[in-house]
């Protein structure tokens, strides 16, 4: 009878899983395994994939200009993130701390709402914005203030891809510090430790689940993303989304663009990997 029922709850598990597996096999697994058999492939006069065991798009992307490219859509990333962490922690520790209980719901909400919108339409406003004759010109012209042109500059693609992403280091920090017992810093202060001390040493080690997770969900759109930099950077300057856009959709070579892409999959499972082996707020302490 035991039996029986152990088999029947197995088989119901299966059949539960079963349409997650579908669908993951179909649109995950599948176009990555094609995707991961074409980066070895070749190209022909007409830009078609000819198949073929080579390790030549690799060499290619090691040996060729394109490890700065690397480098720089990395680096672009990585201030990024640490950009959108410091002002997400400091306005998540206002939220969770200071804020009114009965209107956070309503804050959380204002967070969230430009992500309701196409992030294309937001890019287009941030243009309108920092264009020469955008509104912050004519604010600082009428405060008799010159503000250097911003539009088309590292400063325009910085403002843009923070202000797109701010929104998920945002929450995942103030679900951890909501969670967070306050009389804990009064305790370290009380036992004579510093303002800075106390945030170093009790505040973000504590949340530092939070960190972590908003981290990664900052850094991994980041990395690939193109839309922001080609418009409000003015295509100046190619970043890996970039090159991987241009080698699909320009110039149709789809073995090399498949190589670079499966270089930036390898790099996005390693911070999936260090999310999980340092989202447990306790691996800070």
């Amino acid at each position: 009878m035991q039996v029986e029922k152990k088999s029947h709850s197995q088989s119901r598990k299966f059949w539960l899983v079963m349409p997650a597996f579908i669908w993951l096999s179909i649109f995950v697994v599948i176009p990555l395994v094609i995707l991961f058999v074409y980066s070895f492939g070749g190209r022909d006069e007409l830009g078609r994939v000819v198949f073929k065991l080579s390790l030549s798009n690799y060499l290619r992307f090691v040996t060729g200009p394109y490890l700065g490219t690397l480098a720089r859509s990395i680096l672009l990333s990585t201030i990024t993130t640490l950009s959108a962490l410091v002002l997400g922690y400091l306005f998540a520790l206002w939220l969770a701390v200071v804020a009114p209980k009965n209107k956070r719901n309503v804050l959380l909400l204002l967070i969230v709402l430009p992500l309701w919108t196409s992030s294309l339409l937001r890019v287009y406003a941030w243009i309108t914005l920092l264009r020469p004759t955008g509104i912050l010109n004519h604010l600082a012209s009428g405060l008799g203030l010159h503000m250097p042109t911003l539009l088309y500059t590292p400063v325009a693609v910085w403002i843009g891809m923070v202000y797109n992403y701010l929104p998920y280091m945002i929450l995942p920090l103030y679900t951890s510090l909501e969670k967070f017992d306050m009389r804990l810093l009064e305790a370290a202060m009380d036992l004579g430790a510093s303002p800075w001390r106390t945030l170093w040493r009790v505040l973000v080690p504590l949340t530092g689940g939070g960190i972590v997770a908003g981290s990664v969900m900052v850094f991994i759109p980041s990395l690939g993303d193109y839309v922001t930099p080609d418009l409000l950077g003015g295509a100046k300057t190619m970043y890996i989304g970039n090159l991987i856009q241009n080698q699909f959709l320009t110039v149709r070579d789809w073995a090399f663009g498949s190589a670079v892409s499966s270089i930036l999959i390898l790099i996005v499972s390693l911070a999936i990997w260090v999310y999980l082996k340092y989202a447990d707020s306790e691996a800070f302490a």
